[in-house]
């Protein structure tokens, strides 16, 4: 049984699923799945159950915070990261209130991602 922690990217941009693959696999996580949308992120995360999910806020379809409600709804113990910019506070905190256990602000440093993953995946 691998103790690999299984990821979940959600993001619309695919430059941004990239970085944040990049980063989790050097440190020892395995991207099991990427979302570009919430419809994709629900779907995906029924099939792989993932330890992580990392959720972007502003995507095409559903508000982040919305999915993150979603998720929860679907697996109380689902471990989400919301990734998102800098002027959406407001969201950020209804991600958090819907159930999300951390937040970064992109960009994002390396390190914090690393912090957020490892401090959030069960």
């Amino acid at each position: 049984m691998s103790s690999q922690k299984r990821v979940l990217i959600v993001d619309d941009s695919m430059v941004m699923r990239a970085m944040i693959k990049d980063v989790l696999t050097k440190d020892g996580f395995e991207v099991v799945g990427q979302a570009k949308n919430g419809k994709e992120a629900l779907e995906q995360y029924q099939q792989l159950r993932p330890d992580l999910v990392t959720m972007d806020i502003i995507m095409p379809g559903e508000h982040g915070t919305d999915v993150v409600k979603r998720l929860v709804e679907l697996d109380k113990d689902a471990r989400i990261v919301v990734v998102s910019g800098l002027n959406q506070k407001s969201l950020v905190m209804q991600a958090m209130d819907n159930g999300a256990r951390e937040f970064l602000v992109k960009p994002f440093e390396n390190k914090d991602l690393l912090e957020a993953a490892r401090k959030t995946a069960r």
